[in-house]
């Protein structure tokens, strides 16, 4: 028998014998006297007893205020000498102490591994309640900021007057948006939304885009000035070469005849003649070219903003299609199901231009194609509306699609080079995407993303 059972044994007997003495006294001699201290014992033993069975509920009362307080540090071991029972109840409560005081310390580890790649990471971070209060910071983005605490978005206000009006309404933005700092650095910075037990938290990232931007910058130049090199010297040496083979034509032909005064000196100059018309005919050609070139250059430079108004899309395809069966009859065009009500905030005119920019360089990858076909589709999802040009021609070469859509690059010989930069730097102005997939031999998909 365990301590706290014989404790718990005793008592019970003693408390028995004492009622079982009390009754015999009180029925042997009616002697109140007598009665007075055995009752007093009996009191004595029950309150003893009753405080022995509630320390189990005492310690049980210990262990959950351990865990509501998170305590770990406490440890039950004292009344191990009570017997079996009580060991492995004290043994159950310290392994799931040490199991809560385990988790604590491996929470505590991947928070300070979390908050350490947070604070080293090359990217800003900021997050903040509905209040503006700011929750977590990293140094990125005090340095972005030029601040060097943030503890309310109001405290921007000296700093940066727009930015903490931007941030508070940043998680409704579809996009990125892009703010300019005093120290004239743009910012990128995106924002999202979540809810932590009832609270909503914003987390925002901030991001350094002027190196960025000038880098882009710089790639573009040095693009246009490759294809501007290009098609200068494609024009150029030609008529530098015409004008040499010209002034020979001049000098050994017509230079005697010119010099004898029509004195005996007599040669047929007629070839030599319509080798400078040639030469000059093809001069003129060259400059034509040129000229159609720096036209196309300054329409690519100068588009105007779009005039945004809802546009129904069916409508739209239906137009475009006409026109383009109309050029290209060899070609069928297939259009999906679209919904009569699905519309769209564009500028009518420069989405036609787009889309039949997309279909004619379909058409024209198809021309000797067996069996030429063009779909036409529409997908909308996520609040995003997609129409989808897809054709089975022969597919664009993996080198060309990293190029196509630079200004004036092409593959044909009779091309500008400015469709698809045009058409994608129209999608731009409208806010969306223009995309494109493509397989050698498997066709083509150009994608228009609104939204």
């Amino acid at each position: 028998m365990d301590r706290f059972a014989f404790g718990i044994g005793w008592r019970l007997t003693a408390i028995l014998l004492l009622m079982g003495g009390g009754v015999a006294v009180y029925a042997w001699a009616h002697t109140w006297p007598v009665l007075v201290p055995i009752g007093a014992a009996w009191l004595v033993l029950v309150v003893n007893l009753y405080q022995f069975v509630i320390g189990v509920n005492r310690k049980l009362i210990r262990f959950l205020e351990s865990v509501q307080y998170a305590d770990f540090a406490v440890s039950f071991r004292t009344d191990n000498q009570l017997g079996p029972t009580f060991q492995d109840l004290n043994r159950q409560f310290n392994a799931v102490l040490d199991a809560f005081r385990q988790a604590r310390a491996e929470k505590e580890t991947s928070l300070h591994y979390v908050n350490t790649i947070v604070q080293h990471v090359s990217v800003g971070l900021l997050t903040f309640d509905t209040n503006g209060q700011v929750e977590l910071v990293n140094q990125t983005a005090l340095r972005l900021l030029n601040s060097y605490r943030l503890r309310n978005l109001s405290e921007l206000e000296t700093t940066h007057p727009e930015l903490a009006t931007q941030l508070q309404a940043i998680s409704g933005a579809k996009g990125p948006i892009v703010y300019r700092t005093p120290a004239d650095d743009e910012l990128s910075i995106r924002g999202t939304a979540v809810q932590l037990r009832g609270r909503y938290i914003t987390i925002v990232s901030i991001q350094n885009i002027r190196s960025e931007l000038q880098q882009r910058e710089l790639d573009a130049w040095q693009n246009l000035t490759k294809v501007l090199r290009h098609e200068i010297m494609n024009s150029i040496t030609p008529i530098v070469s015409l004008v040499g083979t010209m002034r020979d034509i001049v000098e050994t032909d017509l230079a005697p005849v010119a010099e004898s005064g029509g004195g005996p000196v007599m040669v047929d100059v007629s070839d030599s003649i319509a080798d400078l018309r040639d030469a000059l005919a093809t001069i003129e050609q060259r400059g034509t070219g040129i000229m159609q070139f720096v036209d196309a250059y300054r329409h690519f430079t100068t588009i105007p903003q779009p005039v945004l108004a809802s546009v129904a899309v069916g409508a739209l395809l239906d137009r475009v299609i006409r026109l383009a069966l109309a050029a290209y009859p060899h070609c069928p065009i297939e259009r999906g199901d679209v919904a009569a009500s699905l519309t769209l905030r564009a500028d009518a005119a420069q989405i036609e231009m787009v889309l039949l920019n997309l279909l004619k360089n379909a058409a024209e990858s198809m021309e000797r194609s067996a069996a030429p076909q063009i779909q036409v589709r529409v997908e909308q999802s996520g609040g995003q509306i997609r129409i989808h040009v897809a054709d089975n021609g022969p597919g664009i070469e993996p080198e060309a699609l990293e190029q196509i859509f630079i200004p004036f690059y092409t593959t044909r010989k009779t091309g500008s080079g400015i469709g698809l930069s045009l058409s994608r730097q129209i999608m731009q102005r409208h806010g969306g995407q223009l995309l494109v997939e493509s397989q050698p031999g498997q066709g083509s998909t150009f994608t228009m993303i609104f939204g």
